[in-house]
């Protein structure tokens, strides 16, 4: 047992105004008082009894060995801060703690206090030099005032340290969204990157969130709004409609900035409406924000209207690709319509190119590009005559000659293109008919002399055009056209994709039964 003296004293300056009111919130900042001394227990809850920072109140915990220490913080608990006496269970329990917690759980975040009534056991110099800690006080010294401080600083590096730990996780976001941002893909990734820096540097910890939304005057957010990043508590809305997260805020009425757009500070909110490029608009909400300076305030301006401006670009460039996308199929459709062939010939030779691809383990890249460029695989039939293209029964060897000629035409229409969804559609037309063993057209090409691209599209265009009527025969039964696609492989067709129809002969099918004449 500890004699009185060690324990903590306070002396005459005691705080008095320190606020002893207030409900405790759900949201506080935790310390942990580690001692075998009830008293020290006590003493340290009255003393910070009260204690705010940034309107966070402190919770108290109490562990009456190192033991039990290590078993709260092994918990669910975030600790801001631990006051870890030196002497308990052993002359060295508390040091042990400290390097426990260091070194075995790595934790840099918590601020760590050793508290000693026996300072002759553990030298200052030499614990200060030894263990990584944040203050080492003997226990007569630390008077309520100086325990409210020691506290306050304490919280105030951990918050700084908290909000850099933040900023490196909305960094490496960033950097791990960029490439993905340069190929348009992924600027979700970096918004949530670049909002959780922005909360880190302005401290907020409450929550914010970055939405979209598609004529938020008329229809408050009811259709083609979606959270497109989020921290704190409004994480769980990640990616759904913005009309849900807006009724759990009907407190900030942020309704009513919808038609008046512009951006507004609240007492503890900022939120910034942003007239887009594209007839829509954006909005950036930041709950339990305190922008104090004038440069805080600049930041979150420049967040709010840049990222706007980028989302922008990226619907600006999804609209040039879906146009893309649209021409090419309906110029496709356009020449299977003069073989009289159906649109939905097109559809089920894109959607089988594309499963079979992913079933061959292409990239996602590199599928979405089959898939855009298949529809082309028939473009060189534009220049062929009708009374070939057409003719019902079976051709004269001079009238096939024509017909094989549109795949060379159809490459020459492509190949040239400064467009890789064009290019790729110049392999698919140029190599669909070429065979595996090299018996193929335009240019005999064997193996993997064959683009993948064009070896997916030959097996995917004879499953399809042997399930289906053509006007020059009829629709085969499903297991004669499999049968062939069989026969084949090793011949017209590359042996491995042909075991891939077989493995995944189900979902293709279904692909026939939804998209059939």
């Amino acid at each position: 047992m500890k004699t009185s003296d060690e324990l903590l004293s306070f002396t005459d300056d005691s705080r008095s105004n320190i606020n002893q009111g207030g409900q405790e919130e759900l949201d506080v900042w935790h310390l942990l008082v580690v001692d075998d001394e009830p008293e020290v227990h006590s003493v340290t809850r009255l003393a910070l009894k009260g204690f705010e920072f940034l309107g966070k109140q402190l919770k108290i915990h109490s562990a009456n060995s190192a033991s039990e220490a290590k078993e709260m913080l092994l918990g669910e608990i975030s600790f801001a801060i631990a006051l870890i006496d030196v002497v308990m269970e052993t002359d060295h329990a508390g040091l042990n703690l400290v390097r426990w917690i260091r070194e075995d759980q790595e934790d840099l975040n918590i601020r760590l206090v050793l508290r000693t009534g026996q300072p002759g056991q553990a030298p200052e110099r030499e614990v200060i030099t030894n263990y990584d800690i944040n203050d080492y006080k003997e226990k007569t010294e630390l008077t309520s005032n100086k325990l409210y401080t020691l506290t306050y600083s304490c919280l105030r590096a951990y918050r700084d340290i908290i909000a850099l730990y933040e900023n490196k996780l909305g960094l490496e976001t960033i950097i791990q969204s960029s490439n993905k941002i340069f190929a348009h893909q992924s600027l979700d990734d970096f918004t949530q990157g670049a909002l959780q820096q922005l909360c880190a540097l302005l401290h907020i910890d409450t929550g914010a969130f970055y939405s979209n939304v598609d004529s938020i005057a008329a229809s408050h957010g009811e259709a083609g709004s979606k959270i497109l990043a989020a921290t704190g508590r409004f994480r769980k809305f990640l990616h759904r409609p913005l009309e849900e997260l807006l009724s759990s805020l009907e407190d900030h009425n942020l309704r009513k900035f919808f038609n008046t757009g512009g951006q507004h500070f609240g007492d503890d909110f900022f939120i910034g409406v942003y007239d887009s490029h594209i007839d829509r608009q954006n909005l950036l909400f930041l709950e339990g924000v305190k922008v104090a300076t004038e440069a805080d305030k600049q930041l979150v301006k420049l967040f709010g209207a840049n990222i706007g401006v980028a989302f922008d670009n990226q619907s600006m460039f999804e609209e040039v690709e879906t146009t893309q996308r649209e021409m090419i199929y309906r110029m496709s459709e356009a020449v299977e319509s003069r073989s009289k062939e159906t649109s939905n010939h097109v559809k089920r030779v894109a959607l089988t190119c594309e499963y079979i691809a992913y079933a061959h383990g292409l990239n996602e890249r590199e599928v979405n590009i089959l898939y855009k460029a298949a529809p082309l695989h028939d473009i060189g039939k534009i220049a062929i005559p009708d009374y070939v293209l057409n003719k019902p029964g079976k051709l004269t060897p001079d009238e096939w000659e024509i017909m094989k000629t549109h795949a060379q035409i159809g490459f020459d229409i492509l190949s040239t293109s400064e467009l890789e969804i064009l290019r790729a559609g110049a392999k698919v037309a140029g190599e669909h008919h070429e065979n595996w063993d090299g018996s193929g057209y335009p240019n005999g090409k064997k193996g993997e002399d064959i683009h993948i691209y064009g070896r997916i599209a030959a097996v995917a265009d004879v499953l399809d055009a042997l399930i289906n009527k053509r006007c020059y025969k009829k629709a085969w039964p499903i297991s004669e056209a499999m049968g062939f696609i069989r026969e084949m492989a090793g011949v017209k067709f590359d042996p491995v994709l042909v075991d891939l129809v077989f493995e995944h002969q189900a979902a293709l099918l279904n692909i026939q039964e939804k998209y059939a004449d």
